[in-house]
């Protein structure tokens, strides 16, 4: 089994909208913010991945807000990643507010690899191994 990530993160003033609050687009950079630093955890890197004719690219975001946070509030960013079938890789993330631990966001974002534009195998991409 892959470890989970964790990235801990504050929000700046100027993500949050004329309401106060973080805006629900911004929610999709802390995620993919995660994403990177978790992959690049596990030596994958996307610059290098691109050279070779290889992208990573996300089909699908489903994303459930259950609380928004404010200027200045400190959360965490949980992230895991499993296969379905042969061509996805699935990210489930969870946001959460510190030190409080309450639910933020929680997604799932699909994503599938492509050579030169076409889909290939999760698994023959460097690092994606161990979903197998």
């Amino acid at each position: 089994m892959i470890p989970k990530h964790q990235l801990e993160l504050t929000v700046r003033d100027y993500e949050c909208d004329l309401q106060g609050i973080v805006n629900n687009a911004v929610y999709l950079n802390y995620l993919e913010h995660a994403r990177h630093t978790y992959l690049l955890e596990r030596n994958i890197d996307f610059a290098k991945l691109h050279t070779e004719g290889v992208d990573l690219v996300v089909h699908r975001i489903e994303i459930d807000y259950k609380q928004s946070l404010t200027s200045g509030d400190r959360f965490q960013i949980t992230s895991s990643m499993r296969r379905e079938g042969h061509l996805r890789v699935i990210f489930d993330q969870e946001i959460v507010r510190l030190p409080d631990m309450k639910p933020v966001v929680k997604a799932k974002v699909t994503g599938v690899g492509v050579r030169n534009g076409r889909p290939m195998r999760v698994s023959d991409i460097a690092g994606f191994q161990e979903l197998d």
